[in-house]
């Protein structure tokens, strides 16, 4: 029956929201797959479509959702080529977890753990020691790292079983807090071209019988945020990829399985006011926040003692026919975060008192607090398809 037009409309249900796959297709799943696969104790696999392969390469690139390569055949021919084969031969994607954003999935992907278990649950969030937002892809301000994410990797426990072990990525990356406690554990190289560190990932994968090499390229990502997904920039960077992925896929040693995933995908939103909600200038959604933290896609909303329940309710009546706006307790139950129900005491806190996840193609900015990314093109977060899905393509030799 349609509803009555003087009737305000319904807020989305939660229900709704299509959920990562945690536990059997998500981010957090991949890396226990594949060294449970090669012996290593005290890991399961949990993705049953993965068989098991004595070398394993997994190629992370930043921002290179499964819609963008299906939508993209002629720029990404050999990746396209390869959709088939993604997560075991049955063509499908896997999820990155929520929120779909890189501090949160490398953690997932390192640690082999969901966003409510190693404690990165998005680009900013709470620290409740200090009350302040703390930003976990640049660690700023500081906190020992160790301390915020006190699990080991699945690669230290891949080298502490004798796998060798070694990540190649950009030298920028080997000393910073988030390599600390998501990609640490056997040997790391720095190279800066593409091309070196698919090479010598070919090389680290040959280098034991038992091999788990992680590398990553960000360029795409970065391109899309700031020209967009649609732009020649961005096609310029997946052309480029399409044909790293095949250098590397065509030096692997025998008895290899390279897995090319992604962080998440990209979506562009247009720059009006309909599509970018600027909570810098907006009273009724400031009344009673303390803190506004996350990003623009998938916000962290602190309330000020004693306010929760008003901030959930105007957030919800404001922005519930385009974001999914739950309390805290509601997230977790509904499993946005991890198993339903389950998050560990320490990163309790840090998710916001209310989460608020886009629906529509619209962001809530921060101009005057978040100038830079506020300014971004495309953006991500969320659980929408085209920010959830993330490729698992294979190739074996």
């Amino acid at each position: 029956m349609a509803q009555p037009y003087w009737q305000d409309p319904e807020p989305l249900a939660l229900d709704t929201a299509p959920l990562p796959e945690y536990g059997s297709g998500s981010l957090a799943d991949l890396l226990p797959t594949l060294v449970a696969g090669q012996g290593v104790p005290g890991v399961s696999a949990a993705i049953p479509e993965l068989t098991p392969a004595d070398r394993n390469c997994v190629f992370l690139i930043d921002g290179l959702g499964w819609e963008q390569i299906k939508a993209h055949p002629d720029e990404a021919p050999y990746l396209h080529s390869l959709l088939g084969t993604s997560r075991g031969g049955t063509g499908r994607p896997i999820t990155a977890g929520f929120p779909a954003t890189t501090a949160t999935s490398l953690a997932s992907v390192g640690t082999g753990l969901p966003p409510a278990a190693h404690g990165l649950p998005g680009y900013t969030a709470r620290n409740p020691e200090t009350g302040q937002l703390m930003n976990q892809l640049r660690w700023r301000p500081w906190t020992d790292p160790h301390v915020w994410q006190p699990y080991p990797t699945v690669f230290q426990l891949a080298d502490a079983a004798g796998v060798h072990t070694a990540q190649v990525s950009s030298p920028t990356f080997e000393h910073t807090p988030l390599t600390k406690v998501a990609l640490s554990g056997g040997t790391f190289h720095g190279r800066l071209s593409g091309e070196d560190r698919m090479d010598l990932a070919a090389e680290q994968l040959a280098a034991g019988d038992r091999s788990l090499v992680y590398t990553y390229y960000s360029d795409v990502d970065g391109k899309g945020h700031r020209f967009g997904v649609d732009s020649d920039a961005w096609r310029g960077q997946l052309m480029y990829v399409d044909r790293l992925v095949q250098r590397l896929a065509e030096q692997l040693p025998p008895r290899s399985a390279l897995y090319v995933t992604a962080d998440h995908g990209m979506i562009d939103i247009p720059f009006d006011e309909e599509s970018r909600i600027d909570f810098d200038e907006d009273w009724e959604l400031r009344a009673g926040v303390a803190l506004l933290g996350g990003e623009g896609r998938a916000r962290h909303v602190y309330a000020v003692p004693g306010a929760q329940s008003d901030v959930l309710a105007v957030w919800r009546e404001v922005l519930g026919e385009q974001f999914w706006v739950a309390s805290r307790e509601e997230a977790i139950a509904a499993g946005w975060f991890g198993q339903p129900g389950v998050c560990d005491e320490r990163v309790h806190g840090r998710i916001g008192d209310v989460v608020a996840a886009a629906q529509a193609d619209v962001v809530i900015t921060a101009s005057q607090n978040e100038p830079n990314e506020s300014a971004m093109v495309g953006m991500h977060g969320s659980m929408t398809p085209v920010e959830q899905l993330v490729p698992l393509i294979e190739v074996r030799s």
